[in-house]
């Protein structure tokens, strides 16, 4: 039986044709079945680099163009690729995050992190980051889960504004972070990256007893009206953009995550979040179990989309998740309170590599 090249090798032939194997170039240009998934990528890659593009206003009339030297605005192109099109597309995404079963399971732990957001006196230090654990959750069953609305309110206190600056030295001086240097360049990834910052952000969330609906547990005593407070950042990253303008490979870092409360223990909310969220019980024993020494990080994997490995970055334990479709591979990893990611249109092996490559 004639093999075909996957989804993720015929992106990369769009991407970066140099990465992929010249066996697998002949077998597309002769093949009228992978002629077809060639077409296919070609539209999603136009998709992605418009969205992603510094300011398109027949995409979003809200955007006005960036000027040509100002360079991508990340927020910004964040905001059109969740708009672009189908307008359910900010619903669905904006609800698998409020859904994450790490947000609702883990007492809206964080979201990313930095320990100095919260210094003042009536904020108690609940949680901290020192290694995370993918837990695996079927897509209906998350999106099953009642919006995190429905249990209090969420206020963004201040957003990460991701953007471009001119050098890694900026960066670093942004962030305060030392960015790793990559090793190698994986096979089809040329060029000198771009340099991006993000700020930190913070967010509070408020049980409201009122808000969530019977039948319900009752609210254990003192958790009607306590905060939560939620911060991120600052954070870094090299970025290596490919032929169509969406990024070949990431490397990034930023401040591990870090929530507050103003008095209610963690696993007291932890476990009454559970209680409403609808997960199966076997995902909420999972969370419990990862959760229960208040510094594990859960972060939600569904099987559909994405897989998950465990794997080693120089003695450092690390969490490999590849997409389905072979198009997206991520290995990250917390050392020292700090997160570090390296992601891109590459295989598990690759990222790991470069990974394993940084100094």
């Amino acid at each position: 039986m004639k093999r075909h090249p996957d989804d993720g090798v015929l992106r990369r032939l769009v991407d970066e044709p140099t990465g992929v194997t010249d066996t697998d170039r002949h077998h597309v240009t002769t093949c009228q079945i992978c002629q077809a998934g060639l077409a296919d990528a070609r539209r999603d890659a136009e998709f992605a680099a418009t969205a992603l593009s510094s300011g398109d206003p027949a995409l979003n009339g809200s955007v006005a163009p960036a000027p040509a030297s100002a360079g991508p605005d990340l927020d910004a192109a964040w905001q059109r690729l969740i708009h672009t099109g189908d307008p359910a597309r900010k619903t669905r995404t904006a609800s698998r995050w409020r859904r994450s079963p790490f947000i609702a399971g883990a007492a809206v732990v964080a979201l990313l992190g930095g320990a100095t957001a919260a210094a003042a006196a009536d904020w108690f230090p609940i949680f901290r980051t020192e290694r995370i654990a993918p837990i695996t959750v079927h897509q209906a069953d998350l999106m099953a889960m009642p919006d995190l609305s429905t249990w209090g309110d969420v206020e963004i206190i201040s957003k990460p504004e991701i953007h471009r600056v001119p050098s890694e030295a900026a960066a670093e001086k942004e962030s305060d972070l030392e960015l790793p240097r990559v090793g190698k360049l994986p096979r089809g990834v040329t060029g000198d990256p771009t340099w991006q910052a993000g700020r930190r952000i913070s967010a509070e969330f408020t049980f409201r007893a009122d808000k969530i609906k019977s039948p319900a547990p009752p609210m254990p005593a003192g958790l009607d009206g306590s905060k939560f407070r939620l911060t991120a950042g600052p954070g870094a990253a090299a970025v290596w953009q490919s032929n169509q303008g969406v990024p070949s490979l990431i490397v990034a870092r930023a401040v591990a995550p870090t929530a507050y409360s103003t008095g209610v223990p963690f696993a007291t909310a932890r476990d009454y979040l559970l209680s409403l969220s609808g997960l199966p019980e076997d995902v909420a024993a999972q969370l419990r179990r990862f959760s229960a020494d208040g510094t594990t990080l859960p972060v939600h994997v569904m099987p559909e989309e994405m897989s998950s490995a465990p794997a080693d970055v120089n003695g450092v334990s690390a969490t490999v998740l590849t997409s389905k479709d072979g198009v997206l591979s991520v290995v990250v990893w917390v050392q020292g309170g700090v997160v570090t990611a390296v992601a891109g249109s590459l295989s598990a092996d690759e990222v790991l590599t470069v990974a394993r490559g940084l100094r």
